[in-house]
């Protein structure tokens, strides 16, 4: 009788994740520092993705 070999599930690699202090001396958020500094925690891990969503989302927010 042949034996089975698990299927094993395809790995999607991660996207990395960095910390705030990280991302505030990135090149790419140079101009977005000061927004940055305001839109992240300190102690959670954010991927560029991430970052890039916060951004646009409070761009495209209503003035009060």
């Amino acid at each position: 009788m042949a034996v089975r070999k698990k299927q094993t599930e395809a790995k999607t690699p991660e996207a990395p994740a960095f910390t705030k202090d990280q991302l505030l001396t990135f090149d790419k958020y140079r101009g977005r520092r000061d927004l940055l500094g305001t839109l992240l925690e300190d102690g959670r891990g954010y991927t560029y993705a991430v970052v890039d969503a916060l951004v646009d989302n409070f761009m495209k927010g209503k003035v009060k």
